[in-house]
This record gives C-alpha cells, sequence and structure tokens, in this order.
C-alpha cells in the first residue's frame, strides 16, 4: 500500500501541472490574507474561524486536486447518466431540511453534519455540467452532426437552459445560474457553433426581458434583482438600499489611491460599524484589497488570477483530444465569469448577485471545487504528455 502511495506521488510530480498547483496555491494564500484583515474587526474567534476553515478547505482542496489529476476521466465519463442524476439530485436536496437559505430568500447552500463549512450545490454542478457539456459537444463531432445545424444548437442549448431551470426553480439564485449559461456559450463558440444561433440567442434574450420590463410583468419576488441592474445605470436611484454594498465598496477602493492605506489599516475594513463595507470577506474582498493594498494589490489579484486561466487555456490549446479541450475552455470560462462580475460588482459596473472572486473569496465549498477542477485540468495535461510521449516513441 505504501509503495502503491509513493508510486502515485511520483507519477504525479512528474505528470501533473505543478505550475498551476501554485499559481492556485499563491492565489488563495493572498486570499487569506486579505480574509485575515478583513475579519480582524470581528473578534479572534471570527479570524480563527474564517482563516481555519479557509485553511482546511485549501488542505483538502490540494488533495482534490492531487485525486483528480491521477482520475481516470473516460471511464468516469462512460458513466455519464450517473453525473446527470447527481445534477438533479445534488441540487434536489436544497429543498430538504439540508438546504440552508441567503437574506435575499435565495436557498443556494446544504448544511452537511461534521462539515465546517456549507456546501453550494452550484459550485459542484459547475464541473460536472462542463464534464457532461464537453462530452455532449464530443458526440456530436463523433456522430458527424453539423454543429452549425440548428437540431445540434437546440440539443446543447436546451441541456444548458433545463439545468439553469432546476437550479433558479429549486434555489432563486440567478447569480450562479447565469455561470452555467456563460460556460455554456464559451464552450459552444470554441466547438464551432455558427454565429447566427448566438445572435439570435441573444435577440431572444434581449427581447424577452424589453418586453417583460415594458409590460411590467416582473414578478415581485425578482423585483429586487432587476433593481440591481437599474443602479447600474443611474447610481443615485436607491444608494442607501439596493446600491449600499456597491457604494461602500466604490469608496473603499478609491480610497485606497495606488499604494493603499497599509494593510490591516483600512477605515471601512477595519470597521466593525453596521454602516461599512459589508460582506466584505466574501463578495467584496477585492474592495478590501483596493482599501488597505490599493492598485498594486488589486493589481496582482488580476495577474495571479490571469495567469491561472490562461495556464488552463494553454492546456486546452495543446491537447489533441477534443472533449479534453471543451472541458478547459469551460472551466476557464467558468473562472473568467467570476472574475469579471465579482470585480465589476465590487467597481460598480456590475451588479450584485453573490458571485465570489475565484480562490480569493472566504468559502470552503468554492476553494475545494475550485481545485477539483483545476485537477481535472492537471490530469488533461498529464495524458496530453503520456500521449505526446507515445507518439514520440513511434517515430
Amino acid at each position: 500500500m505504501a509503495n502503491r502511495l509513493k508510486s502515485i506521488l511520483a507519477d504525479f510530480f512528474q505528470q501533473a501541472d505543478l505550475m498551476l498547483l501554485g499559481l492556485c496555491c499563491v492565489s488563495t494564500l493572498y486570499g487569506m490574507v486579505l480574509i485575515f484583515s478583513a475579519t480582524r474587526s470581528m473578534g479572534t474567534d471570527s479570524v480563527i474561524r474564517y482563516v481555519g476553515v479557509q485553511g482546511a478547505a485549501m488542505a483538502i482542496g490540494v488533495c482534490a486536486y492531487i485525486f483528480m489529476s491521477m482520475l481516470d476521466l473516460e471511464n468516469v465519463m462512460k458513466r455519464w447518466k450517473w453525473l446527470v442524476a447527481f445534477n438533479i439530485v445534488f441540487i434536489g436536496l436544497l429543498k430538504s431540511p439540508l438546504g440552508r437559505g441567503h437574506e435575499t430568500g435565495n436557498v443556494a447552500w446544504l448544511k452537511f453534519p461534521g462539515i465546517p463549512f456549507q456546501i453550494g450545490p452550484a459550485e459542484v454542478a459547475k464541473i460536472t455540467f462542463t464534464l457532461l457539456l464537453a462530452k455532449q459537444l464530443e458526440w456530436l463531432r463523433e456522430e458527424k452532426r453539423d454543429l452549425k445545424s440548428f437540431r445540434s444548437a437546440l440539443l446543447v442549448a436546451g441541456h444548458t437552459l433545463l439545468l439553469m431551470g432546476w437550479y433558479v426553480a429549486i434555489s432563486g439564485d440567478m447569480g450562479n445560474a447565469l455561470t452555467f449559461f456563460f460556460i455554456f456559450l464559451c464552450m459552444a463558440f470554441a466547438a464551432g457553433f455558427a454565429l447566427r444561433w448566438f445572435v439570435l440567442l441573444f435577440a431572444g434574450i434581449g427581447g424577452t426581458v424589453a418586453a417583460v420590463l415594458t409590460l411590467d410583468l416582473v414578478p415581485s419576488s425578482m423585483e429586487y434583482m432587476v433593481n440591481r441592474f437599474r443602479i447600474l445605470f443611474d447610481h443615485s436611484l436607491d444608494p442607501l438600499g439596493v446600491g449600499w454594498q456597491q457604494t461602500r465598496s466604490l469608496l473603499a477602493i478609491g480610497s485606497g489611491g495606488v499604494f493603499g492605506q497599509g494593510y490591516m489599516n483600512g477605515t471601512q475594513s477595519q470597521s466593525s460599524e453596521a454602516t461599512s463595507l459589508p460582506r466584505r470577506w466574501t463578495d467584496f474582498i477585492f474592495s478590501v484589497c483596493g482599501e488597505e493594498l490599493g492598485l498594486i494589490g488589486c493589481l496582482l489579484i488580476i495577474l495571479l488570477l490571469t495567469a491561472v486561466i490562461f495556464r488552463v487555456l494553454l492546456v486546452a490549446k495543446r491537447t489533441q483530444n477534443h472533449f479534453h479541450s471543451y472541458v478547459c475552455v469551460g472551466i476557464a470560462a467558468m473562472l473568467i465569469y467570476q472574475t469579471i462580475i465579482n470585480i465589476g460588482m465590487c467597481l460598480f459596473v456590475m451588479p450584485t448577485i453573490g458571485v465570489t472572486l475565484p480562490f480569493f473569496s472566504y468559502g470552503g465549498s468554492s476553494i475545494v471545487t475550485l481545485y477539483t477542477a483545476m485537477g481535472v485540468v492537471s490530469n488533461i495535461k498529464k495524458r496530453t504528455l503520456s500521449m505526446e510521449r507515445r507518439v514520440r516513441s513511434l517515430l
């Protein structure tokens, strides 16, 4: 058993993407430094809890990274029906006693006994959805289906919309549901779907939204979300209500300047007042960085996340396997969406929809699933290297 484990670890260190793992770890540690500062005003117990959970999640995440690097993805995807069932059931658990809500009314978390953090089914489903969509795209190509045809576009779009509809109906969480949509767009584009279907899709969405707003058909339960979009175009619409979080965020980032007010010295980041920057250790961790470490600290966050994304896309470009390439594009899309939305949210140019900043925001399930996703990319890089070696040995 010990020799087997030693062999697995030796194989991991020889072929896995250690550069990608290093970038992920540096990003997480940077995030933990910011979380420490963001929770300091809440007392020692809170600091230990938040930083401790994040550290534990990182340790579990590294283990997940190693495990996923060694996994046989092809064998897993032979049981794709089980993944479909898993997505349906796991999201459906939000309606069980395990489901946990949010102040907006969304029920987007599961609390399992014995686990120190809540688990977001959407976080896990992003990975399984990406794998299933990549498998579907590969199947369409192998069956020699015309990817530019309406039938192919409908099959892939239908898969995405059914999952989104199920998740929104169960949780009410539109922010994470849109992640699935963005993953679908990027993967469909990479697979070569006709541009006319993208134009038709966006025209349909735009027309539907315009009709709903014009005819005042927005349900009362969704009014708060519409206002979050409206306030982007008029910051004075409701600065003490819907716009409160982003107004405080913009103030924090603006007051940091180029070099910031100093680590653990931010006016809002260190305040215990209810009027200070809200949710600073999760959704608005970027704002904490802007206030305390300034533009330089924020650019470092962007640089690290950009490096992770480019690393994933580099693996996608290098592999000759369509399934592997689609998976990498989907995972990169997930990172791009969350990064743009979260930073844009902090800068008051995107709506507040509860999307965390990858690797930096507090969240045990988010960290573990991110490392798991990166482990899938490492797995693909490992298999690409193995294939290249076989080809060279035959030449």
